[in-house]
């Protein structure tokens, strides 16, 4: 795109734990009568995981539709874009609480100020958590590399909902966190034939401290253009805490950490609220980097 046809597209990395760290989101506040072959070549011209778009303002600057394009196709919804595009409103009309109509339903948003930079809080709408499809196992753990002795049986394997459906998987150690790899082609072609419009979850349980916050670190999978793992992804993190309430792992309200990025080199910190019914809480931060 060229000229007048290229929106303002604002750079921002969103959950970043340290300097170099976040996972890097496009965001466009105008997006008001872009096509959707624009946002499409927009968001594959970027070519990070996610861009959001404002198409839309509903009554008010705060409370606005949006909508997210990987560098391949529409997304339904986007954690770390939602984070991102609630921090760059929130720094164009002041911290306070958003609104977003996204095409999984409403979004509520909650931004501060603070001493390490500003912070967005997401809760998502209703989820639900359902078995994986007969085989479904067997294939992704052939595409991983895992043997179902990795997996810890604590945490059966299922497929969590908050606005993205994904697959969660979790393993016995930190070494099992660590040596997988896996075809990122074959992912890509079993996550279309399954409906997975989020990342593959694979998470270790990493302790709990003192307080009771669960910590944990996870990978998340991706393959869609030139990326094949996730460095933070909030609406992973929102299907982690529902995944572990429905299991009865968690006894709500319960709080989760959530590392993500190292095996990138990006590392991330996303904040989780667990209730005992109802939609995840999500936070963390974001900046403009450029």
């Amino acid at each position: 795109m060229t000229g007048n046809d290229f929106p303002e597209v604002l750079h921002l990395a969103a959950f970043a734990d340290g300097p170099g760290g976040g996972n890097m989101a496009g965001v466009v506040l105008d997006g008001a009568g872009l096509s959707d072959e624009h946002m499409q070549q927009c968001a594959r011209e970027l070519g990070y995981s996610e861009t959001a778009f404002v198409t839309t303002a509903l009554g008010s600057d705060r409370n606005v539709q949006i909508r997210y394009f990987s560098p391949g196709a529409e997304v339904p919804f986007c954690g770390h874009a939602t984070v991102a595009t609630a921090v760059a409103l929130a720094e164009k009309y002041g911290p306070g609480a958003f609104s977003f109509a996204t095409s999984v339903g409403e979004i509520v948003l909650e931004t501060s100020a603070s001493a390490h930079g500003m912070t967005a809080s997401f809760t998502t709408v209703e989820p639900s958590v359902t078995e994986l499809a007969p085989g479904g196992l067997d294939r992704l753990l052939a595409l991983l590399g895992l043997s179902e002795t990795a997996l810890d049986p604590h945490y059966p394997a299922q497929q969590s909902f908050t606005g993205n459906t994904h697959p969660i998987l979790t393993v016995r150690t930190k070494a099992d966190l660590d040596g997988f790899s896996f075809d990122a082609a074959g992912l890509r072609t079993l996550m279309d034939e399954q409906g997975w419009a989020g990342t593959v979850t694979v998470m270790w349980l990493a302790g709990t401290t003192s307080s009771g916050t669960v910590e944990i670190e996870s990978r998340n999978l991706f393959p869609v253009g030139d990326i094949t793992e996730d460095p933070a992804t909030g609406s992973a993190a929102a299907s982690t805490g529902a995944y572990l309430r429905s299991i009865g792992t968690v006894a709500p309200p319960a709080s989760l950490i959530i590392r993500q990025g190292r095996h990138v080199g990006r590392p991330c910190i996303l904040q989780v609220t667990i209730p005992a019914t109802g939609g995840i809480t999500v936070s963390g931060t974001a900046a403009v980097v450029r």
